[in-house]
């Protein structure tokens, strides 16, 4: 799914509305019977309503939706209008007069602070102040009025974009002033800033209304932002041929684990297996080999000469694809065995824990990694490795330029984890949920992408569909153990299951409303 940013947006319903053909009254009409179908599913008709509307079309938006709910039998709506500079936009006052004239919703216009209602805790607020055209900071008496919603311990509801939050930027300055909401609902695509954790406490959770936005001018509008969902996945998973036999499935180098970390090398070698490679080969150090031989039967072993770490390599391209880090150490044998990897190697790479960290204290490294290396470092670790930004959007931009600079595959491990790739693009990830930021779980990650890299698949679909099906499979074990409980060998567990989800779902949408997430 493409993500698109605000004026690119604009430029779809515009387009959408000159070819469909559909008037934009009529559009906005589709959006908010969208949203009346949400708040319909998810509040009963004796809620207490309170819809804010601004003078733009997002306000037109709330009129529209208080009207449509108001149909449904929704009962206790009023509306209140933040009027500014007494203008409102011809689709909003179409809505306006629609609502006046066939309902009894109530109406009434906030030119003062005094018009600001008493909002109560057990109301719903729904939010329809300003959509994403908004460019400039919020101020004055609608600065007051999100103050006032914020403050009031209500539910509080966002169309299109929390308002006073911008479309592509991190709301984190001290002074930001927008609605703090607990569900967004936004149209056919997710807002960038949805995927920046300063955000999360601005638009909750957020949801995609469908409302018919022409495909052609969806398919033929370049961006460089997509949002990865079970649809495009399920085109990349390779299909199992009743002739094939192990070695169809690639064998994989496990570079990982060292005496005390022997536990990294065991997540990364089963969730490997796993995922399906045809053989493991797992290098690691004398003391480890006999727990982890126990752990992982499955696998085949490559002894290192040292009793207690990484300090050689096998005949690293013997192999289909090769990962090393996890669990390795930082000493100077480590640095040397994995300065001599990073030089030699010819296939496919995966770079991550204790690798990223010897890198970021050798950062001539960098210039000497494969093109297409993937490095898969949590914001910790891209930080000691690229430098630190001050926000995520920041952090983002940076991620994207030193995947084209060092032509590297960046996996910036996360909520909303995101990838980004040499030719400048940058797919973030649909999955997950918190209860996967746990020890270990980056170790399973990183098994996963190594597995579908041996099996043949090039870097950039391996590292999208392991990091959806890392989530997917983490999602699973939380709806079985909650999120408090589960720990890192539950992903592993859940990843059969996952598989079986791609299988079973072989004719889907691209919607959330679905089971694609």
């Amino acid at each position: 799914m493409k993500i698109f940013n605000t004026s690119q947006i604009r430029a779809i319903d515009a387009y959408t509305i000159a070819h469909e053909p559909v008037s934009s009254v009529d559009l906005m009409e589709r959006a908010a019977r969208g949203c009346a179908q949400w708040v319909g599913e998810h509040f009963k008709k004796s809620s207490d309503i309170k819809v804010f509307a601004g003078p733009g079309n997002n306000g037109g938006d709330g009129w529209a939706l208080a009207r449509i709910l108001s149909d449904e039998g929704f009962k206790n709506i009023s509306i209140y209008f933040l009027t500014l500079n007494g203008s409102i936009s011809n689709d909003a006052e179409i809505n306006r007069k629609r609502l006046t004239e066939l309902t009894n919703v109530p109406v009434k216009a906030i030119n003062g602070e005094s018009d600001i209602p008493d909002i109560h805790s057990y109301e719903l607020i729904i939010d329809a102040l300003f959509g994403s055209g908004l460019n400039r900071p919020v101020e004055g008496l609608a600065a007051t009025l999100i103050r006032h919603i914020n403050s009031s311990g209500c539910k509080v509801l966002s169309i299109d974009i929390p308002s006073g939050l911008s479309g592509e930027q991190s709301g984190n300055e001290d002074n930001f002033i927008a609605v703090h909401a607990d569900d967004t609902l936004t149209f056919d695509f997710p807002k960038k800033s949805f995927f920046y954790a300063e955000n999360e406490k601005y638009t909750g959770n957020w949801h995609i209304i469908p409302i018919g936005l022409h495909p052609r001018i969806i398919n033929d509008e370049q961006t460089d932002y997509y949002y990865i969902t079970l649809f495009d996945i399920q085109k990349k998973i390779i299909t199992r041929t009743k002739f094939s036999h192990k070695g169809t499935y690639g064998h994989a180098l496990l570079i990982a684990g060292s005496y005390g970390m022997a536990g990294a090398a065991i997540l990364a070698a089963r969730a490997c297996l796993r995922t399906g490679s045809g053989l493991l080969t797992t290098h690691v150090s004398r003391k480890c080999y006999p727990i982890i031989q126990q752990c992982v039967p499955e696998s085949v072993f490559s002894i290192d000469p040292s009793d207690d770490r990484y300090t050689v390599n096998p005949e690293v391209n013997n192999f289909s694809a090769v990962a090393a880090g996890p669990g390795i150490g930082k000493d100077d044998a480590s640095k040397e065995a994995l300065g001599i990897l990073v030089t030699t190697c010819k296939k496919p790479l995966i770079l991550d824990a204790d690798a990223l960290n010897i890198i970021s204290t050798n950062k001539d490294f960098l210039d000497l990694l494969p093109e297409n290396t993937i490095l898969t470092p949590h914001p910790g670790e891209f930080d000691r490795l690229f430098g630190k930004s001050a926000n995520s959007t920041l952090r983002n931009n940076l991620q994207m330029e030193c995947s084209k600079k060092y032509r590297l595959i960046i996996v910036l491990k996360g909520a909303c984890t995101s990838v980004s790739l040499p030719d400048g693009r940058c797919f973030f990830n649909s999955t997950g949920n918190p209860g996967m930021a746990t020890g270990g779980s980056g170790d399973v990650l990183t098994g996963m992408i190594l597995s579908l890299l041996a099996q043949g698949m090039v870097p950039e679909d391996a590292v999208i569909s392991a990091v959806f099906i890392h989530g997917k499979a983490g999602d699973m074990a939380a709806k079985k153990f909650g999120e408090q409980a589960l720990i890192a060998s539950d992903i592993i567990d859940n990843i059969g299951k996952t598989f079986k989800t791609l299988k079973k779902n072989e004719t889907t949408h691209q919607y959330p409303d679905s089971d694609l997430f």
